[in-house]
């Protein structure tokens, strides 16, 4: 019961974060893929560098115990999956995550995308098997495997290079994107419209 309301509050909090931010916002989304307003880009970037420069660092320190870590297998579906994902993203303004803080935030379109969503895994829990049969399934790259060899971990690396200094670095490098990276890259600032 405890990790449930852990969960819950640890969710709530990432939420209003989203919120906050303007990631519940198709507004914002719309600008940020149209280089017009590229804040909630900086926002994205810093928060993957932190993560990883805290998970690495706590775990080359001995804070952090990497042998729970879950890698996702690498497939063909994962990247059409991923085209998909991105287009939908663009189209709606919501990714699953956002959608659900928009929907909670007060925002009718997000119900739709989160009805539409559902919708697209039951059907594709319905034609499972022929994706299965299609080959897209398929484990490539070694399948379930990190950058580089993390130690504690039950992952292969695809290079030998010491994956806790190459998350490291590379969260670093995150952060110092998030800094780089101008207001916005082409055009005239976006007036994003506030949440409805």
């Amino acid at each position: 019961m405890t990790t449930i309301l852990l969960a819950l509050v640890i969710g709530a909090a990432f939420g209003a974060v989203l919120d906050r931010v303007g990631a519940s916002n198709p507004s914002f989304i719309g600008a940020m893929l149209n280089l017009t307003n590229l804040n909630l880009a900086k926002s994205i970037l810093l928060a993957i560098g932190v993560g990883s420069v805290l998970m690495f660092g706590g775990q080359m320190l001995g804070l952090v115990d990497v042998g729970h870590m879950s890698v996702k297998a690498a497939y063909g579906g994962v990247f059409l999956g991923g085209l998909l994902l991105g287009a939908g993203w663009a189209l709606s303004g919501f990714c699953p995550g956002t959608g659900v803080v928009a929907a909670a935030s007060g925002r009718k379109d997000a119900l739709f995308f989160i009805a539409g969503g559902l919708l697209g895994a039951a059907a594709y829990m319905v034609t499972y098997p022929a994706w299965k049969s299609s080959g897209l399934l398929d484990a490539i790259a070694g399948g379930k495997v990190t950058l580089g060899e993390v130690p504690g971990a039950k992952y292969d690396g695809l290079t030998a290079l010491p994956g806790d200094i190459l998350g490291l670095v590379l969260g670093l490098g995150f952060v110092a994107l998030a800094f780089a990276l101008p207001e916005r890259l082409t055009g005239a600032p976006a007036q994003v419209q506030p949440a409805e």
